[in-house]
């Protein structure tokens, strides 16, 4: 059974060859949804023999599961642009029979990077990426959506996930997805009380660093920790100034 990469990108040029290279291990097929990339992103994934479609961004949910359609087989390998398959998961992906298995799709450990930094805290991380698109699909949320599957292997293989170069960039991209996390809870009719900030602030520390373990990691623990509680703590107070706002 044959299997189609499933990729979305946003002015990915710097991604993109790595993970092209990744799935074409595995894959015989890589579509790129790309949501109108500035630079070289379509250039280089056509260079690699992608087939690229571009359509504006949707959300999470939404554009990944615009591509489900256009795939050539059946089989979907869903992967962000700076995420790569280890070799483990190479390996596994390969000993499996997809015409005969009784499974919906496949999950992998998810190992996150800072730079060159392992974060333990958010290991395993499980996603489900390998799927058939007959039996399951991307739910439709515009955040981070997942694929929606009742039967699902859990392999013990990982999928690397370099999400960012440093804590720098860390915060930078935190800050956009606290942005849309209000935004989205407004709009989907959720309100904040004015405890909120505190208590969703305070639990998500205490979750990663006791619940978690975080704080037994190292200082790379207590950064993610932090800047965590700061993400938790910031989308209410912003879904409270909408509130505001909106009266």
């Amino acid at each position: 059974m044959k299997i189609t990469a499933n990729i979305i990108t946003l002015n990915e040029e710097k991604n993109i060859e790595a993970v092209i290279k990744s799935v074409q291990t595995v894959c015989d097929e890589v579509l790129v949804v790309d949501s109108l990339s500035s630079d070289r992103t379509c250039e280089i994934a056509e260079s690699l023999g992608a087939k690229v479609v571009k359509q504006e961004y949707l959300g999470d949910g939404p554009q990944k599961a615009f591509g489900e359609p256009i795939a050539k087989y059946d089989w979907i390998l869903s992967i962000d642009a700076d995420e790569r398959l280890d070799t483990n998961a190479i390996e596994a992906i390969k000993k499996i029979d997809l015409d005969n298995t009784e499974y919906d799709g496949f999950s992998f450990a998810r190992k996150t990077y800072v730079g060159n930094n392992f974060i333990k805290l958010w290991y395993p991380d499980r996603v489900t990426r390998l799927y058939n698109r007959k039996k399951c699909a991307y739910s439709k949320q515009k955040g981070h959506a997942k694929v929606e599957a009742k039967n699902v292997c859990d392999l013990e293989v990982d999928m690397l996930h370099y999400s960012y170069e440093d804590y720098v960039h860390m915060i930078r991209v935190t800050e956009k997805f606290i942005k849309r996390g209000a935004q989205i809870s407004f709009e989907a009719g959720k309100r904040a009380s004015v405890f909120d900030p505190f208590v969703h602030g305070v639990g998500a520390l205490f979750k990663a660093l006791i619940l978690k373990g975080g704080a037994f990691h190292g200082i790379h623990g207590w950064n993610v920790a932090v800047i965590s509680a700061f993400s938790s703590y910031m989308k209410y107070a912003l879904m409270l100034e909408m509130q505001k706002d909106d009266k």
